[in-house]
């Protein structure tokens, strides 16, 4: 994927058409195996004008996936990734204490796995766009999850 760096700089202070918070595979595919995106995802990350979104929400579930001998990451150690992120133009954010307190209140039974209720959530309440495979997302759509893939 070519990078994005500088892209806040080209935009010269306009806003983003869309700010797209990524699901941690969507960020991993993108930076280690591209083809693995959709043509719809491909094209919004390319797109200079927006504003492509990582949360510490991400880091922190390839850290505890990458300690169970759960994820390859392709000779990169999770602490590289966030530099990684960087490098690509992507927007780093954390998880404010607010909307992590408020994250009871997404239905579990639609989604049983604690970091995509996590990034569905915070996603919702900044209403942003979550860039997702996960089918199960659809399912937070009613209560007002805008996705993206």
């Amino acid at each position: 994927m070519p990078h994005r760096r500088g892209f806040f700089d080209e935009r010269r202070g306009t806003a983003p058409v869309v700010k797209l918070l990524l699901d941690t595979h969507v960020f991993l595919w993108s930076l280690i195996d591209t083809a693995k995106l959709s043509a719809n995802a491909r094209a919004a990350l390319h797109n200079p004008a927006n504003d492509i979104i990582v949360s510490a929400v991400n880091f922190w579930e390839i850290a505890i996936k990458f300690a169970l001998g759960k994820l390859d990451l392709h000779g990169v150690r999770p602490e590289g990734l966030p530099a990684e992120a960087r490098i690509a133009g992507y927007r780093i954010v954390g998880l404010e204490p607010d909307v992590a307190a408020s994250s009871y209140r997404l239905p579990r039974e639609i989604q049983r796995d604690p970091f995509d209720r996590m990034l569905a959530w915070q996603s919702m309440c900044a209403e942003w766009t979550l860039v997702s495979r996960d089918r199960l997302m659809a399912g937070y759509e009613p209560h007002g999850l805008k996705l993206l893939w």
